[in-house]
């Protein structure tokens, strides 16, 4: 029995700390993720070398993986498809998930496939700037999925970036109509403003006729509704689900909650911890995401589970990397709901 099944794109991150004008010699969106060949990665990290901009750290990545990571450290039983090959990146990938109680299954793995890699560019204000490599993880279909795994779990967690892969399209569909009939409730994550520009379609097709939440930052909410007020955007967003969840960095969130189309809307503020210095801010909205859904699946209250999320999104983004230690997830919980 698992708690979630999520699906998403197998990435390990590797992570450069450099300035602004570093960044605009990439040519790449400050705060957006770019997917690009296998070719335009090694010209970007022929660059970093030319500029001497050495790597600071390598670290599992993939929006749904840093979610679920988050979500299993908590306490949470998920299990998470997705597509790696067979090489060093895949073992060290798989073997991170697994370590904190992320379930894979062997269909994960792709003999002579290569693992997809992210480069993650950390400006001096934290914001993260990502090239995207899919490699393997760009062909994930139906066979890269083990839909029994569903059949046994509560929630199905989608990862927007698959939005822009068309062959796992009649994978998702599969996976919706699954959810629908075992009583399975659907959470997605819009994952970068990216998403929302270029794959708009593919996450109206995610989302179907309705989804339990839907996970948004304040900028993916207005580009989706094209609403200029991130409140109203949320508000907006119910159009799609029962519960907008939408993040704005140190000015908070805000949860958008209607049970059904004759119910009252029901909207909470929910605050940003203080912080002392933000370092790199990579993986925070998977994190938030990830704690969101943990403590909904334990039957928190919805303010409760904000609560949750924003202390280990806030911890998150005083750190370099996209996860946590397992214990740190579990001290943040201890602190914030069990108390």
């Amino acid at each position: 029995m698992y708690d979630v099944m999520a699906i998403g794109n197998a990435l390990v991150d590797h992570e450069y700390l450099l300035s602004d004008a570093a960044l605009e010699e990439t040519d790449l969106t400050k705060g957006n993720m770019t997917l690009a060949g296998i070719e335009e990665q090694q010209q970007l990290l022929a660059y970093f070398k030319l500029a001497e901009i050495e790597p600071s750290k390598q670290a599992g990545g993939g929006s749904a993986a840093n979610a679920m990571y988050a979500f299993s450290s908590l306490g949470g039983k998920p299990f998470y498809a997705c597509r790696v090959g067979d090489d060093k990146q895949g073992e060290f990938y798989l073997k991170d998930l697994h370590e904190a109680g992320v379930v894979t299954s062997p269909q994960s793995i792709h003999i002579g496939g290569v693992t997809g890699s992210c480069v993650v560019a950390v400006t001096e204000d934290g914001e993260r700037t990502m090239q995207t490599f899919l490699g393997t993880s760009s062909d994930i279909t139906a066979d890269n999925v083990d839909f029994d795994a569903l059949t046994q779990a509560e929630w199905l967690y989608l990862e927007g970036y698959l939005a822009m892969s068309a062959g796992i399209q009649p994978a998702m569909d599969q996976l919706r109509q699954q959810a629908t009939v075992n009583g399975a409730k659907i959470a997605v994550s819009f994952a970068d403003p990216a998403v929302v520009k270029f794959a708009k379609e593919g996450l109206l097709n995610m989302l179907g006729n309705k989804v339990a939440v839907i996970f948004c930052n304040s900028e993916e909410a207005r580009l989706f509704t094209d609403e200029n007020e991130y409140n109203s955007a949320a508000r907006a967003l119910l159009e799609y689900c029962q519960i907008a969840v939408v993040t704005d960095g140190a000015n908070g969130a805000v949860i958008a909650h209607q049970p059904n189309d004759e119910s009252d809307i029901e909207i909470y503020d929910i605050p940003t911890p203080a912080v002392d210095s933000v370092i790199d801010t990579n993986g925070a909205g998977d994190n938030y995401a990830g704690a969101f859904l943990y403590a909904l699946s334990q039957q928190y209250s919805l303010p409760e589970c904000g609560r949750l999320a924003s202390a280990v999104a806030a911890q998150v983004i005083q750190q370099l990397g996209p996860r946590l230690a397992s214990e740190d997830y579990q001290s943040i919980a201890k602190r914030v709901v069990t108390a």
